[in-house]
């Protein structure tokens, strides 16, 4: 399987909704406005393409996505799970879109380039397509739709999350005076396209620091205790390391293995386990993702292009989270994580 559509085989350690919190962040769409300004309750039949069901932070996001559903009236929603295959994942679309019985879906690619001929086709034959959480293209820059006719475009920017933790890695090092300051740097899965995209950004933000660099790489595969054993890898080798860089999950295994007070944890994600990291001051900080506002807002742009024709644009609900979404323990009472961890 191409590296690239691995992806997203992604938080697999804990399953539930529990995590599923206040949103802090504002939608990219009016409440209410769904149903469309003429009050239509045209019904709205959405094929829900998720990525994989039973993991932590795609069930927050499917509950958001059902209860804007009810909310919206006359809309249902039909799911699709993936299970983080994107072979099925492309058969399963082909089908909805061949089927006759939705005039909506919602696709969160595992891999999205090789979706893109098959949304494009779904679109023509006029169905509000709605892409959501990862981007449906090449370009992991941007939260502008990357293919014609989409009818709304919810992510988060990978590599603004990677310019994000590396001001938060440089910000950290000045703090505890951290010098030099040796960063053990935690991949998901170092060959994905997402991964690349978040490093080179990271890198790009400590550049030109001479005395801030990475010396060790891990992978923790989403997975806290993977986590864990590839920080203890990278302490082995590289004992001077005082400060790890990592999704949520990854930090949630680098904690178990380090002294907080002697490492300083950065993550990314600000589930509930993260929150609670930078709250008691085990973690410097965190870079925000909203996995229940996404659910929540392409719902909604999915109801307002079928009932209104209008769609939604490039969204991206971290944007309007306080101090851009990063998370210190001067801020973090702001911030409610929307999926467990």
């Amino acid at each position: 399987m191409n590296s690239n559509s691995q992806v997203f085989r992604r938080r697999w350690a804990k399953v539930g909704v529990a995590g599923v919190l206040a949103a802090v962040a504002v939608s990219g769409v009016a409440a209410g406005g769904a149903a469309g300004s003429s009050g239509s309750k045209k019904a709205v039949k959405i094929a829900y393409l998720s990525f994989a069901v039973a993991n932590s932070y795609d069930a927050p996001m499917l509950a958001a996505a059902q209860k804007a559903a009810k909310a919206a009236g006359a809309t249902t929603i039909t799911v699709q799970d993936a299970n983080n295959s994107p072979t099925t994942q492309l058969n399963q679309l082909q089908t909805v879109a061949s089927s006759h019985q939705y005039n909506a879906i919602i696709v969160q690619p595992i891999f999205g380039t090789g979706l893109i001929t098959s949304v494009q086709a779904a679109i023509k034959s006029g169905i509000k397509v709605v892409n959501m959480d990862q981007e449906l293209g090449p370009n992991l820059s941007t939260d502008k739709p990357q293919v014609a006719g989409l009818s709304g475009n919810v992510v988060f920017v990978p590599t603004e999350i990677g310019k994000k933790l590396g001001k938060l890695a440089l910000q950290a090092c000045a703090a505890h005076k951290l010098n030099p300051c040796n960063i053990g740097y935690l991949d998901d899965i170092k060959a994905s396209a997402l991964d690349v995209a978040l490093s080179q950004a990271f890198g790009g933000a400590i550049a030109g620091h001479s005395t801030v660099g990475i010396v060790a790489e891990g992978q923790d595969f989403f997975t806290p205790s993977i986590g864990l054993s590839a920080v203890q890898t990278m302490l082995q080798a590289n004992p001077n390391i005082n400060l790890i860089v990592g999704s949520d999950q990854g930090i949630e295994g680098a904690v178990q293995a380090v002294d907080p007070s002697k490492v300083v944890l950065i993550g990314y994600g600000a589930s509930v386990a993260g929150i609670k990291g930078v709250a008691s001051g085990a973690w410097y900080g965190d870079v925000a993702q909203l996995p229940a506002s996404e659910g929540r807002d392409a719902v909604q742009c999915a109801v307002q292009a079928v009932r209104t024709g209008k769609g939604c644009g490039g969204i991206d609900p971290v944007a309007k989270l306080p101090n851009g979404g990063v998370v210190t323990k001067s801020n973090v009472s702001k911030f409610h994580g929307e999926w467990p961890g």
